[in-house]
């Protein structure tokens, strides 16, 4: 397991690399959810935005499986939950101010 304070980097990192993504945002909401069940393990919540080509011509689902997918272990061990939205460059300029206003 990853040391809790590396988690952020090191998803970013992950889904860069596997996912060719352009932009990639890491927000630990960890601390929100003290007191979960998911919690009680070490592992983490996490808000993610991640642009990518990959996901051009894909559902919404189908984008978010790459992800999942590309998280691999780190769903296991690291990562408890995760809310994320995807996004493919053109959607990102489009509307990439608005993810981060959206909380």
């Amino acid at each position: 397991m990853t040391r809790p304070e590396d988690r952020p980097e090191r998803i970013s990192s992950t889904l860069a690399a596997a996912l060719d993504a352009e932009h990639v945002e890491v927000v630990d909401d960890s601390a929100l959810h003290v007191g979960h069940l998911g919690a009680h393990g070490g592992a983490g919540h996490f808000r993610l935005v991640v642009v990518s080509r990959r996901f051009e011509g894909l559902s919404r689902v189908a984008a978010q499986r790459l992800v999942y997918q590309a998280l691999g272990d780190l769903m296991t061990s690291d990562i408890h939950a995760v809310e994320m939205r995807t996004m493919t460059p053109d959607q990102w300029a489009t509307n990439g101010p608005q993810s981060r206003q959206e909380r």
